[in-house]
């Protein structure tokens, strides 16, 4: 049975792609049919573990905690980040092999995450060490760990720090499957009924269509999330990870999420096969 809102909590991720997609709710230039919506901010891992209580009516979430959660949310097929041709990275000081990595210490962004469970099917016995993924670049150079898997804005500053690219997840995947890698979405609390599930989803898409054709004033917004990036850092993460699959990821959206958890399976990095449950637009 479907319960009352008259407001709803949509929580995301402070970085600038997320922030940028926002923008439209965020400014209120968006339809939101009488609801009030409130904008919550966590880093992704914490609301990856929030979501396991149904904390927020939306929220953000890494597509890897899905399996977890599946039980009070569906994916909304708006507003993710998908890489396409691009995505996660290990990185380190030393040029090492693929084959080196088994014996190496991995400095991760959390278990939780997409880019750990893409790293998992390209290599499953990883000796890793989760930290803050703000923290992991420091980590690599300052040799606390041997490698870093990185992810957000450290897929563009990686050589600042002087380390070298060893894999990008996004490449390797798209080789593997010519699909794009799912790496975040938003999650819609199923117990809010089809007709309030589908006008949360229709906001937000309304809010990353608003936010792409207004994408000056967007990209200003968002640079307050951005970090160490310089603006033009920070619009080229955007353009990797708002466009139009972030507006609705379509059935190549729906493909890649279902590859990703099958192949999850096959090769034992998930315990059961995922059959993915998206809501309406």
């Amino acid at each position: 049975m479907a319960i009352a809102v008259k407001e709803i909590s949509i929580a995301h991720s402070p970085d600038s792609d997320d922030a940028f997609m926002f923008y439209g709710l965020a400014t209120g230039n968006v339809e939101t049919y009488g609801i009030k919506v409130n904008q919550v901010m966590k880093d992704i891992q914490t609301l990856n573990v929030e979501a396991r209580q149904g904390t927020y009516e939306v929220t953000a979430i890494s597509f890897a905690a899905y399996p977890e959660i599946r039980n009070k949310y569906a994916l909304m097929p708006t507003g993710s980040s998908m890489g396409q041709k691009y995505g996660p990275m290990v990185v380190a000081k030393k040029k090492l092999s693929l084959s080196d990595l088994r014996n190496t210490t991995i400095a991760i962004p959390g278990k939780q995450t997409s880019a750990y469970m893409t790293l998992r099917l390209v290599e499953a016995n990883l000796n890793v060490i989760e930290m803050p993924f703000n923290q992991i670049l420091e980590a690599v150079k300052d040799d606390k760990v041997e490698a870093g898997l990185i992810i957000h804005e450290g897929q563009l500053t990686y050589s600042e720090f002087g380390l070298h690219k060893l894999i990008d997840l996004g490449e390797w995947w798209f080789e593997e499957t010519g699909l794009p890698l799912p790496l975040g979405g938003n999650a819609v609390r199923k117990d809010l009924g089809d007709e309030l599930m589908q006008k949360a989803g229709r906001m937000f898409r309304d809010s990353v269509k608003f936010s792409l054709e207004h994408r000056g004033e967007a990209l200003e917004y968002a640079m307050a999330y951005a970090g160490a990036l310089r603006k033009e850092q920070a619009d080229r993460f955007v353009s990797m990870y708002v466009n139009n699959m972030s507006v609705d990821f379509g059935a190549v959206g729906r493909k890649a999420i279902k590859q990703f958890f099958d192949r999850a399976f096959e090769q034992g990095v998930i315990s059961e096969r995922i059959e993915p449950e998206f809501s309406n637009l």
